[in-house]
């Protein structure tokens, strides 16, 4: 098998493992275990909380003591044994901390798969931003997959599906040992600080205007993805309680339907070589930033019957808004940093995006919506959108007068150097 297919078996696992639970999660939480829902949003919050601080640890791990793709394996092995553990809690205290420990172990995976994958793919000289991209879709298509699986198995409401998740989880953690290896770079001296010998260098690039300023913009964009994810498919059943649309195929089929946008990841992913070759990687993070706002403003003004087409082009428009940006910004922190601190610098984007901007986005929508959007038990979607596409519109303008950042082609050849 060629490096390039065996770096897409390990993003398709990547995500399967994802996939097999974090969509269908609530269906066992309330159907089979039928615990109430006020403890239920305390479930996502882990992927927030587990991405303040193991990413940018594991970063510095990887950077400094242990080869990444060893980390990588022992961490997916670990994370599968907390998944498989998960059907035998029985209250929802118990649960949101056998999560959380999954998550641990799991979120600093997503930005050591973007390290191991830079690192072999360079070692075998080739161009990063061609190559990385269709290897990366396979991640997306991971995700369907194990998501058509749990539901067309009949268990979208049952334990199997972390037994599916965990099993995936153990076998990509096994695979990883058989990968070339990646060891840390290690260019610290005996005179070096204890800064340098801890691996905290990346958190100085918090001290460079540029960089300071590309993390900041990452937090508000992970905050607008946690909108889309948190909202989405509640929006779509919400429509139930309008007797015209009742009984609309959008009330009926709402997460297939939410489910067109990974598919439109799987297409935008492909497109990204292109753009940023032809744009550069801040113009194809602005455009990132305005597809927001087109995902939410269209969602503002969509309906199951005359305004079907604004739901579906919104899904089509998430897989540009998700990927230019999450992509885009993970070759530019490739790009922009020394080669001693990249996995940690990775470790830093994962942080700010699935951290701190997961936390900021469910915490202070949360707040918005039911003080100000919420009347009589009844969400004002349309005002609520249309809120989410200011703020994002909002940031996408800051964002190109704030941000210099010439294109340069150069530094994406330079990549596979």
């Amino acid at each position: 098998m060629g490096i390039k297919n065996r770096l897409v078996a390990m993003s398709f696992l990547q995500f399967f493992i994802w996939g097999a639970w974090l969509i269908t999660v609530g269906n066992y939480w309330f159907a089979t275990k039928q615990w109430n829902g006020a403890e239920f949003g305390a479930i996502f919050s882990t992927l927030g909380l587990s991405s303040l601080f193991m990413p940018a640890l594991t970063g510095i791990i990887a950077d400094r003591w242990m080869n990444a793709e060893k980390l990588y394996g022992i961490l997916h092995i670990l994370g599968g044994l907390a998944i498989a553990y998960i059907p035998q809690v029985d209250n929802p205290g118990s649960f949101f901390w056998v999560i959380f420990v999954a998550m641990i172990f799991y979120m600093p995976t997503i930005s050591l798969s973007n390290s191991v994958a830079y690192h072999i793919l360079k070692n075998y000289k080739f161009d990063v931003v061609k190559v990385f991209p269709p290897i990366r879709v396979w991640g997306t298509i991971g995700f369907i997959v194990a998501m058509w699986i749990t539901n067309l198995t009949g268990n979208k409401a049952t334990a199997n599906m972390f037994y599916i998740s965990a099993m995936a989880s153990v076998v990509l953690g096994i695979y990883s040992f058989t990968l070339p290896k990646c060891p840390p770079e290690n260019l610290t001296s005996k005179d070096s600080s204890w800064v340098e010998v801890l691996g905290l260098n990346a958190f100085k690039l918090f001290g460079t205007y540029k960089m300071a300023l590309f993390f900041i913009f990452s937090m508000f964009l992970g905050g607008a993805l946690q909108l889309t994810n948190m909202y989405g498919d509640t929006f779509l059943s919400d429509f139930s309680k309008m007797p015209e649309f009742a009984n609309s195929v959008v009330v009926k089929y709402s997460t297939l339907i939410m489910s067109i946008s990974q598919i439109s990841e799987t297409l935008f992913i492909l497109a990204i070589p292109f753009f940023l070759k032809k744009f550069g990687i801040k113009q194809v993070m602005l455009i990132s930033m305005l597809a927001w706002v087109l995902r939410f403003g269209l969602f503002a003004y969509g309906d199951p019957s005359g305004g079907l087409w604004m739901i579906i082009l919104s899904c089509i428009v998430y897989g540009m808004a998700f990927d230019f940006f999450n992509i885009s910004g993970s070759l530019f922190v490739e790009t922009t940093t020394d080669a001693s601190i990249r996995s940690s610098a990775q470790g830093l984007f994962m942080m700010m995006t699935n951290g701190f901007g997961a936390i900021f986005g469910s915490s202070v929508s949360g707040y918005l919506i039911d003080k100000y959007f919420t009347h009589d038990g009844s969400k004002d979607w349309h005002t609520i959108w249309l809120t989410f596409s200011i703020y994002a519109l909002i940031i996408a303008i800051a964002f190109a007068f704030m941000f210099k950042h010439k294109h340069n082609p150069e530094e994406l050849e330079n990549v596979q150097h």
